[in-house]
C-alpha cells in the first residue's frame, strides 16, 4: 500500500521526509525513495526493502535541499528493485505515483517513439516522461502537468517536481487519496493526514480530480477543469503510527473511497503490463486441476461465490463452494485431485482454517487468498496469494472484499490460461478490462447524492429484498448482509429466478426491492422479475447502467445508475454503490456503522 510524503518550504527536508515514510509503514511496502533539489540539481536515493536501507544510503551519499518527495511502493508492475523504486525521472522531471495508469503502455509507445528512454519496468515513469515531453514542446510546468492529467486514464495519487522550479510541488488525484497542510513557512503533502502529523493539524484533503501547486506557506487548488477552487480545512487527531478517519466520518466510510486505490494495488500484482497477460506465480499448477473446491465464510464467501462463474465461464474449470462453517461439517469427498481455495480477509478466521485442515487431510492441494500475509492461513496453504487493501478498520467489509473480488477475477483468467480455455488474444481482452476498474468504481462512487436520497426511503423500511442472477445473485446476498450488519434492517438476497418460489409472498405496498442488473444477457429476465414485484406494490430500486436504465420501463421507483462495463468486471462496479447505500440507511438510523452490535471483525473461534 504506497506512501507519499512531499515537504516545500524553509528548512531542510531529507530527515523529516524519512520521518513522514515511517509513519506511512503501516501501509506495507517493499521499497522506499526519495528526492530532493540540493544546490539546483535533482538528487534521488532508492532502495530495495526497508525505509532503514534508504537511511543508510541517504548516510552514505548525503542530499538535502528545502523541497522534496518520497515514496514507499509495494511492488506492483514491476519487481521490487532499485530501479522500479520511486521516484522516476525524465529530465528535470521526477514524480511519484500511487495507482494504476490504464493506458500507460500506449503513452509510452508514443513517448518511445519520441525519443524518450524508459528506465523501470513501472507504469509510474510513463508520468514523468509525459510531463517533461509537454516542457520540450515549450509548455509551462503548470500546462505540462495539467496536459498530462489529460492523457493519462486510470487512479492516482501523484507528486512531481521540476528541477527548474525548485519552490514548487504539484499534485493531483484520481481515485487515490491525498492530502495537504499548509504553515506559515511551508506546505506538505501526504497520501493521509498521519504523514503531516508531527508537522501540521490543519489538513486538506483534495476531493476527486482536483490538483494543486504547493509553494512555501501556500496552496493553489484547481478542480478538473482547471478552475482555481477552495476545499474546507479540517482539524485532525491524526497520530504517527495510528489509523484516521481523514475527512471521514466512519472507518467505514473511508474504506468504501478506498477501493479504487485498493483495487489497482491488487490488479497491478497480478498483471503483467508489459505483455497484458496474467503473473500467477503465488499459485500455479491448474493444468490437472479437476475440480476447484472454494470455501470461505461471511463476506469472503460471497466473494468465492461471485468467482464461481468466472471459474466455470472463463477456465471451464468445476468449481464447488460452500460456507466453511457447514464444509466442515458434512464429510464433503475431496481427493487428491482437487484443489482447494479458502479465502478469508484476515487469515485467522476459525471455520475457514478448519476447513483448509481437512481439505489437507484428504489429499487436496491447498490455496488460499488472504490479506494479511503472517496469517495462519497464509502459513498453512500449500501455495497463498495475497490482496492488498491494507488495513481494514470496519467491521462490515468493503475493500477487502472488493479486492478479493479483483484478484479472484485475476486468478480465474490465469487459470483459463494455463488450462488453454482461452488464448493470448482474450487474456489481453479481459486484463485491458480488470485495469479500468478503479476508474470506473471512482465515477460509480460519485452518485452517492442520489444514494443518499435512496436511503431516506430505506431506513423507514421494515424488510428488504435483494435480487440478481448469475454473478449478481451473490451481490444480491451480500447487500442483504451489508444492510442487515449495520442498520440492522432485516434483509434477504435472492436469486431473481427464485421469486415464484416463495418469496413472492413477502411483497406489499412500499416493500423495497433492490435489484442489480447491468444489461447483460441475463437482464430482460431480471426485469421481468421485476415488474412482477412492482406490480405487487414493491419499491423497486434498480441499480443498472445506462442501456439498461432505458431497458426497465417505467415501474421503477429508484434507478442508481454505474459506468457501463465489460461483463467480467461488472460485478465489481455494483459493489459500490451496494456498500453505499447500506451506509448511509446505517448512518440514518443512527447506529455504530463501524462497529455493529455483536460483531466483531475476524472470527476467530466457532
Amino acid at each position: 500500500m504506497c506512501g507519499i510524503v512531499g515537504i516545500v518550504g524553509a528548512s531542510m527536508v531529507s530527515g523529516r521526509l524519512l520521518d513522514g515514510l515511517r509513519r506511512l509503514e503501516y501501509r506495507g511496502y517493499d521499497s522506499a525513495g526519495l528526492a530532493v533539489v540540493d544546490g539546483g540539481a535533482l538528487q534521488r536515493r532508492r532502495a530495495e526493502g526497508k525505509i532503514v536501507n534508504l537511511e543508510n544510503a541517504v548516510s552514505e551519499n548525503p542530499c538535502d535541499g528545502v523541497i522534496g518527495i518520497a515514496h514507499t511502493r509495494w511492488a506492483t508492475h514491476g519487481k521490487p528493485t532499485t530501479e522500479n523504486a520511486h521516484p522516476h525521472q525524465a529530465g528535470k522531471v521526477v514524480i511519484v505515483h500511487n495507482g494504476i495508469i490504464e493506458n500507460f503502455r500506449e503513452l509510452r509507445e508514443e513517448l518511445s517513439s519520441n525519443g524518450h528512454t524508459f528506465a523501470s519496468e513501472t507504469d509510474s515513469e510513463v508520468i514523468a516522461h509525459l510531463i517533461q515531453d509537454g516542457l520540450n514542446q515549450g509548455l509551462s510546468m503548470k500546462e505540462a502537468f495539467a496536459a498530462s492529467l489529460n492523457r493519462m486514464r486510470g487512479a492516482y495519487a501523484i507528486a512531481a517536481i521540476n528541477e527548474d522550479q525548485p519552490d514548487q510541488i504539484y499534485a493531483a488525484r484520481e481515485g487515490s487519496p491525498l492530502a495537504i497542510g499548509v504553515t506559515e513557512e511551508e506546505s506538505f503533502l501526504g497520501s493521509d493526514a498521519i504523514a503531516l502529523s508531527t508537522w501540521t493539524n490543519r489538513v486538506v484533503y483534495l476531493d476527486e480530480g482536483d490538483w494543486c501547486i504547493l509553494r512555501p506557506g501556500s496552496a493553489e487548488l484547481f478542480d478538473a477543469a482547471g478552475n482555481a477552487v477552495q476545499r474546507p480545512e479540517r482539524i485532525t487527531n491524526a497520530v504517527a503510527g495510528g489509523l484516521d478517519k481523514g475527512e471521514y466520518r466512519h472507518f467505514m466510510e473511508k474504506e468504501i473511497h478506498e477501493q479504487p486505490d485498493a483495487i489497482a494495488r491488487t490488479l497491478a500484482h497480478y498483471i503483467d503490463t508489459d505483455t497484458g497477460l496474467m503473473r500467477l506465480d503465488e499459485i500455479s499448477g491448474w493444468a490437472e486441476t479437476n475440480r476447484l473446491v472454494g470455501t470461505a465464510c461471511g463476506t469472503a464467501y460471497y466473494a468465492i461465490a461471485v468467482a464461481k462463474y468466472w471459474f466455470e465461464g472463463i477456465a471451464r474449470l468445476a468449481v464447488e463452494t460452500d460456507i466453511a462453517s457447514e464444509f466442515r461439517y458434512r464429510d464433503p469427498v475431496i481427493n487428491e485431485r482437487d484443489r482447494a481455495l479458502v479465502v478469508s480477509q484476515s487469515g485467522e478466521t476459525a471455520d475457514t482454517l478448519a476447513a483448509l485442515r481437512y481439505c489437507k487431510s484428504k489429499g487436496a492441494s491447498t490455496a488460499a487468498l488472504v490479506n494479511v500475509p503472517e496469517s495462519s492461513i497464509a502459513r498453512e496453504a500449500d501455495q497463498t496469494a495475497f490482496t492488498y487493501a491494507g488495513p481494514e478498520i470496519g467491521v462490515a467489509s468493503t475493500k477487502a472484499f472488493t479486492a478479493q473480488l479483483a484478484a479472484l477475477a485475476c486468478l480465474s483468467v490465469g487459470v483459463a490460461h494455463e488450462r488453454k480455455a482461452i488464448d493470448d488474444e482474450k487474456v489481453r481482452e479481459l486484463t485491458t478490462a480488470l485495469m479500468q476498474i478503479p476508474r470506473l468504481i471512482n465515477e460509480a462512487l460519485e452518485i452517492e447524492p442520489q444514494i443518499i436520497a435512496v436511503a431516506h426511503h430505506l431506513a423507514n423500511a421494515r424488510d428488504a429484498l435483494y435480487l440478481g442472477r448469475g454473478a449478481f445473485y451473490p451481490l444480491a446476498m451480500e447487500g442483504a448482509l451489508k444492510l442487515k450488519e449495520i442498520s440492522y434492517i432485516h434483509a434477504e438476497g435472492y436469486a431473481a429466478g427464485e421469486l415464484k418460489h416463495g418469496p413472492i409472498a413477502l411483497i406489499e405496498d412500499g416493500t423495497p426491492v433492490i435489484v442489480t442488473a447491468p444489461h447483460d444477457a441475463l437482464f430482460e429476465k431480471t426485469i421481468s422479475n421485476v415488474h412482477e414485484v412492482a406490480a405487487r406494490g414493491a419499491e423497486v430500486i434498480l441499480i443498472t447502467d445506462a442501456q439498461g436504465k432505458e431497458a426497465a420501463g417505467d415501474d421503477i421507483a429508484h434507478t442508481l445508475l454505474v459506468p457501463t462495463a465489460h461483463p467480467l468486471i461488472q460485478p465489481l462496479i455494483v459493489a459500490a454503490p451496494i456498500q453505499q447505500l447500506a451506509y448511509h440507511t446505517a448512518v440514518l438510523k443512527g447506529t455504530d456503522v463501524d462497529q455493529p452490535r455483536n460483531l466483531a471483525k475476524s472470527v476467530t473461534v466457532e
